[in-house]
């Protein structure tokens, strides 16, 4: 297969249905948001029911032949796997609408959304990724991949870093320790989600459906509503702990996924699909529900609310719980960004509920800031009139915060981020894999203070491997109890817009990457990369 840089010298890269020419890296391309894309053809809203996916279920260890090389693994002999996992990266024809026909898709065991991982801590895995995919494949997306768990505390060599990728016929193997950073109870993670990665195809593959959940427990999230262990939380667990991941999409004349790849503003869709479908509806019982709330991109923000006066009780942000949870009218995720809520439908049984998204966007740039009244229905839940035991709780208190001490800050660093001669720049600069832009030791502390410095754009920025806090945004402390008074991996930045937050880079050593999470940002070279020294 002809790699990224052999494309990129004929100016060419495969694109619509029979590949279209592109403007190579370093020449202008001016963004195309305000550049019209075909409205997709009408859809009746609510016909199919939500899917929920297939958990993954592991394989014998002898299925991996050949088997996984240790070596090549930081602290594999000290954390070996006791689950492994064989998955196929495979294309398959799947209908978003039963009005539509069915596309062509990337799927996780050919399944889209894919399977989802359950895990626990303290039980490491291991996850093989076959790449399946066809080597004549037409059309954006390329059969090439970097699979990333977002945003695991990971080893460099299996976080899915995107110049580390696989073409089609060959495998990865990605190994996870499963404890949290620095063996430090508070900084463990819950709702996390892996996607594909790779360097310069992003966009496209996540877009063409390579996007999963992956759910990780411990004892005090321990997916049990009826755990009799006096830490656990017991919230609502089982059918009733609902993994939702949010992608808009649009349609060509024909009723097939379409993809503008000469798009690098952002891409909006004109039909909302959750767990791959347009505009489900799911039945639910009069009881309390936990939601797992993930906008797989790739530019769209959403600010949802339920019709009803059904409210939230926000649980996290991100993959992190709260220290308390928060109850919300509404909440707003960018590009990436996870949200838990536990919706309590025992006062609407016979009643139908509508999740709104209330965001007015109007190009990829971002949101407008105005907030629509009542909002889009982006899907219908059916509250029937009986329900089963319901043993679950709203906690009083989750996980407490992890200290912070601004007394170990070793450096403080300034990245910006921005838009110049038609690239999207970090300092500057676009991002070259073999250019390591910071190196913090391992071990220490710092102050990183990110800027948007552009004026137009919003920039959802993703930084791997290390959750961090925020300390302050535009100036202003963050306030105790907030929904921003938590651990992050991912900082919404609106147009001119700073945030400083604190790291501690621990237990891995090697390369990571900080990019806008608005994936065709991130596709067109607003990334930089960093490495744990030493």
């Amino acid at each position: 297969m002809p790699s990224r840089r052999d494309l990129m010298k004929t100016g060419l890269v495969l694109g619509g249905a029979l590949g279209v020419p592109r403007f190579a890296r370093g020449q202008f391309c001016p963004p195309q948001g305000n550049v019209p894309t075909p409205a997709s053809p009408p859809t009746t809203p609510f016909v199919w029911p939500m899917p929920i996916m297939p958990v993954a279920q592991p394989v014998d260890a002898s299925v991996l032949n050949p088997g996984p090389d240790p070596s090549t693994h930081q602290r594999y002999n000290e954390f070996p796997p006791k689950k492994f996992y064989n998955i196929d990266v495979k294309a398959v024809m799947q209908k978003f609408h039963p009005d539509l026909p069915a596309s062509v898709l990337f799927g996780y065991n050919g399944q889209v959304p894919g399977p989802t991982f359950h895990a626990n801590y303290g039980e490491p895995l291991l996850i093989r990724f076959n790449n399946n995919l066809p080597t004549d494949h037409v059309g954006f997306g390329i059969p090439s991949i970097s699979t990333h768990m977002h945003n695991f505390h990971t080893a460099s060599e299996s976080d899915g870093y995107p110049a580390d990728f696989n073409d089609a016929g060959t495998y990865r193997d990605h190994h996870y320790c499963a404890f949290p950073a620095g063996n430090d109870p508070a900084q463990i993670m819950n709702t996390l989600w892996y996607h594909d990665h790779r360097q310069d195809f992003t966009a496209q593959n996540t877009y063409r459906g390579l996007t999963g959940f992956a759910l990780w427990f411990d004892s005090l999230d321990s997916g049990n509503e009826n755990d009799t262990n006096p830490v656990a939380l017991r919230m609502p667990s089982g059918q009733f702990d609902v993994p939702m991941v949010f992608h808009d999409k649009v349609f060509d004349q024909n009723g097939l996924l379409y993809m503008d790849i000469l798009n690098t503003d952002g891409i909006l869709g004109d039909r909302y699909t959750v767990n791959g479908v347009i505009q489900p509806f799911f039945q639910v019982q009069p009881r309390k529900y936990r939601f797992r709330l993930l906008n797989g991109g790739p530019s769209r923000f959403y600010t949802f609310a339920l019709s009803g006066g059904a409210k939230f009780v926000q649980c996290s942000n991100d993959g992190c719980l709260f220290p308390k949870p928060v109850a919300v009218n509404n909440c707003t995720i960018a590009v990436s960004e996870r949200v838990d809520v536990i919706v309590d439908f025992s006062n609407f049984a016979g009643q139908s509920i509508y999740l709104l998204n209330q965001a007015e966007q109007l190009t990829g740039r971002g949101p407008s800031g105005n907030l629509l009244t009542p909002g889009d229905q982006v899907m219908r839940f059916d509250v029937g009139m009986n329900a089963s035991p319901d043993n679950s709780q709203i906690p009083t208190a989750m996980r407490p915060l992890p200290l912070v001490d601004l007394t170990k800050v070793v450096k403080e660093r300034l990245f910006r981020f921005d838009y110049f001669s038609g690239s999207w720049i970090v300092n500057g600069k676009v991002f070259d894999t073999n250019r390591i832009d910071a190196d913090p030791r391992q071990g220490d502390s710092e102050i990183w203070t990110i800027r948007n410095e552009g004026r137009q754009w919003s920039h959802p920025i993703h930084i791997h491997f290390e959750e961090h806090m925020i300390l302050s945004r535009n100036g202003v402390p963050i306030v105790p109890g907030s929904v921003e008074n938590c651990r992050k991996d991912v900082i919404f930045l609106h147009p001119e817009e700073e945030v400083r937050v604190f790291f501690t880079f621990r237990d891995f050593l090697g390369h990571y990457p900080m990019h806008c999470h608005n994936t065709v940002h991130e596709d067109h070279a607003m990334m930089m990369r960093w490495q744990i020294e030493p």
